[in-house]
């Protein structure tokens, strides 16, 4: 592809795809967790969108792995967020990894990218109902 077609895609939206092998059930979810009602629908697909940018759940016979953060939703307030999640009932992520634990769900992550201004990163992680893992963080500035 050439500079020109790059800059194409450059200018383009970005939009997440996330498996479900139940979408009726993954509806739920997303609804009842999460607040979430779908935009748009078609056979085989629900069409979401938060913050001006669409993110679709697709009827898919495969399964995500869940071993790495496929979707995530950048907030001003996590410690608000994340106490109406847990209230939905939605179970966060315990890591206890090299460079990265979390501590009652909620992780401190030194360093952001220096393109938003901030030091670091507050983060958690939970599944959906299709074993998607998906983030959400909130940048400390």
């Amino acid at each position: 592809m050439d500079d020109h077609g790059m800059n194409l895609l450059a200018q383009g939206r970005v939009a997440a795809r996330l498996p479900a092998r139940d979408l009726g059930r993954a509806r739920r979810f997303y609804a009842e967790k999460l607040g979430l009602e779908p935009v748009d629908e078609r056979p085989g697909g629900l069409l979401y969108r938060c913050g001006g940018v669409d993110f679709a759940l697709f009827l898919s016979a495969g399964a995500s792995p869940g071993t790495f953060t496929q979707m995530g939703w950048e907030v001003a307030d996590l410690a608000a967020v994340v106490s109406e999640l847990r209230r939905r009932g939605v179970t966060f992520e315990e890591v206890d990894a090299p460079g990265l634990r979390t501590h009652d769900g909620i992780a401190d992550i030194e360093g952001n990218y220096p393109s938003k201004g901030a030091r670091g990163e507050r983060a958690v992680w939970f599944r959906d109902s299709e074993g998607n893992l998906l983030g959400i963080g909130q940048p400390v500035v």
